[in-house]
């Protein structure tokens, strides 16, 4: 997902320092990692934490003295987790703002590419303090790195039946941590954090901070092992899926019910087969990722032979009775038809849903079962019209630019359409006619 232009990673104290002291292997490869993603344009937010320095001053003034206050608790991680942020900026003291930020309250103009934070007040986590410079910088994704590779719905340790999540609602996270924080608790994202990540409505990805190359895949959009934690905000009018875990059963939402919704998404397919029909003019058509099969119905109702295939198992539920022969279960990355089968094959914002790394292999199946044209409309950073209807959706990994898709078809041997096809303006939609590849 190309979103990572402005990076905030809440940087775990134990990667910094773990129990056997300073971790200068990590720091050496964390450095060479965040030089090479800023060579490429990126600006970075790290938040350092306190880790086993942060625990050892707690465990020392608890040894000498009977009773230690919270907040005396909570004012030696604050100077644990400055003390590693100070370390981390001499690091990159070349290219990092010459001051390290403990305070939250105002915006810190700076022209450097990274800026190094650290904790601020007691009861606030260094996750909370991630969590406050999302909102004031307007970044909507903070990645934390912390030392497992993905939050589970128990303790794996204790529970055999623990599952590990891939996507989840902060809803449902809430009910694993909790909602009150005491000092050197040990949670993926602490309550008070994820209170104010939700209210803010801002996406965690919690990941395993030593693995840098998972780190990397993420930063750059590819396949990557972690738990996103996001706000769902489900207008299936404007959504083609949306994720949701709920105590580890994955589900897909989709497809409003309102009377408002199925207008619009009649109009807009009325509006779609129409212009396929006549522009393109396909005797026998796929339409990949058909959801309900809305398109197929007005398509075939012209007199094409439309056929559609659908992945989501609900949204091929409440598939339209009428289409339901036609519509079979199938995925982009393996499209369960012979070669030139179709004249024609669309897809309607599923390629914005695929990894950068499975996008040849997608776009290539279209153009296999094709013998005339594929035509793929996809989400891109010029949709403004359909971004501030659409809110965010995390299942969107890969979000990029007109001229990115153009250059990368072009780069790949694809040849856009030439002849007269009716494009929406850019703000509203990107549609592709891609002419078949031999």
């Amino acid at each position: 997902m190309e979103i990572y232009k402005d990076v905030i990673l809440s940087l775990g104290g134990s990667l910094i320092v773990p129990d056997n002291g300073i971790n200068t292997k990590f720091l050496i490869e964390f450095e060479k990692l965040i030089r090479e993603k800023i060579a490429e344009g990126r600006r970075f937010f790290i938040v350092c934490g306190g880790g086993t320095v942060a625990r050892q001053y707690r465990d020392a003034a608890k040894a000498v003295i009977e009773k230690v206050t919270d907040d005396d608790l909570d004012w030696l991680a604050i100077h644990a987790t400055r003390l590693n942020a100070h370390l981390v900026r001499t690091i990159f003291r070349d290219i990092a703002h010459p001051k390290v930020i403990m305070k939250y309250d105002k915006k810190v103009e700076f022209k450097e590419p990274i800026l190094v934070a650290a904790g601020w007040k007691p009861g606030w986590s260094t996750d909370y303090c991630a969590s406050l410079l999302a909102s004031l910088y307007d970044v909507k994704t903070v990645i934390n790195m912390s030392n497992i590779e993905q939050v589970y719905t128990k303790d794996p340790k204790k529970f055999k039946d623990a599952r590990p999540i891939e996507k989840t609602s902060w809803d449902y996270f809430r009910t694993l941590v909790g909602e009150k924080w005491t000092p050197g608790m040990n949670v993926p994202f602490d309550p008070i954090a994820t209170r104010l990540s939700a209210e803010k409505e801002l996406t965690v990805i919690v990941v395993k901070g030593d693995n840098l190359t998972n780190l990397d895949n993420l930063i750059e959009g590819k396949k990557f092992k972690g738990t996103v934690i996001t706000p769902l905000k489900v207008d299936a009018s404007f959504f083609d899926r949306e994720y949701f875990e709920n105590g580890g059963l994955y589900k897909r939402f989709g497809y409003t019910r309102s009377v408002v919704g199925r207008v619009k998404s009649h109009l807009a397919n009325f509006y779609r087969a129409a212009a396929i029909k006549f522009f393109l003019r396909p005797k026998r058509l796929l339409d990949v990722g058909c959801a309900t099969g809305r398109m197929i119905r007005y398509l075939r109702l012209m007199g094409v032979d439309a056929r559609g295939i659908e992945l989501s198992d609900y949204a091929l539920s409440r598939a339209i009775n009428l289409v339901k022969p036609f519509i079979k279960k199938g995925d982009i990355l393996e499209i369960p038809y012979e070669n030139d089968f179709f004249d024609v094959v669309t897809s309607f914002n599923v390629l914005e849903h695929v990894e950068k790394d499975n996008l040849a292999k997608a776009i290539g199946e279209c153009n296999r079962v094709a013998k005339k044209f594929t035509l793929h409309k996809v989400f891109t950073e010029e949709n403004k019209w359909i971004a501030w209807h659409r809110g965010q959706d995390i299942s969107c990994v890969s979000v990029l630019t007109i001229s990115w898709w153009k250059e990368y078809f072009k780069t790949n041997g694809y040849k856009l359409l030439t002849k007269f096809f009716p494009y929406l303006p850019k703000f509203m939609e990107t549609i592709f006619v891609l002419e078949k590849k031999k």
